[in-house]
């Protein structure tokens, strides 16, 4: 009984390493994807597209709220484009150069969740490229006063 047991135990670890290395292969077929799409659709402007195609960020801090907002404003107009997280974090790394795209280099090979979180990666973004919400925050309520 307890051979048959250790048996059985043995057999779903086995398969469950093989379903855990396909899942990652999935995954990154899914990724490469993503980003491929992404490629391609920065290549197709519609011509009927009011708002201009966002300009790539290289981490110049003073430039990242313009990115942000025309990034934003791009993905707006376009929502049936960038239909999930995903797909808003493959357009802006799309956008990358320079600094910013060896900031995002790590991300990439260890497969981060962030990736798939659109809020967490602009958060994340706003934190190493010095966008600051707090100060933002903190002047408004000086302006209150």
């Amino acid at each position: 009984m307890v051979d048959e047991l250790v048996l059985l135990l043995h057999a779903l670890l086995v398969r469950h390493r093989a379903l855990s290395i396909e899942n990652s292969q999935l995954m990154e077929q899914l990724r490469l994807l993503v980003c491929e799409r992404a490629s391609l659709l920065r290549q197709v402007r519609p011509p009927s597209c009011p708002v201009p195609f966002p300009e790539t960020f290289n981490g110049e801090s003073a430039r990242l709220p313009e990115f942000i907002v025309q990034t934003t404003s791009y993905m707006l107009v376009n929502e049936n484009r960038f239909c999930n997280d995903a797909m808003k974090v493959a357009f802006l790394i799309s956008l990358l150069t320079g600094e910013a795209e060896e900031w995002v280099v790590p991300y990439i090979e260890m497969d981060s969740p962030i990736l798939g979180d659109y809020r967490a990666f602009v958060d994340e973004m706003k934190q190493c490229f010095g966008w600051d919400d707090d100060e933002e925050d903190e002047d408004d309520e000086e302006d209150d006063y």
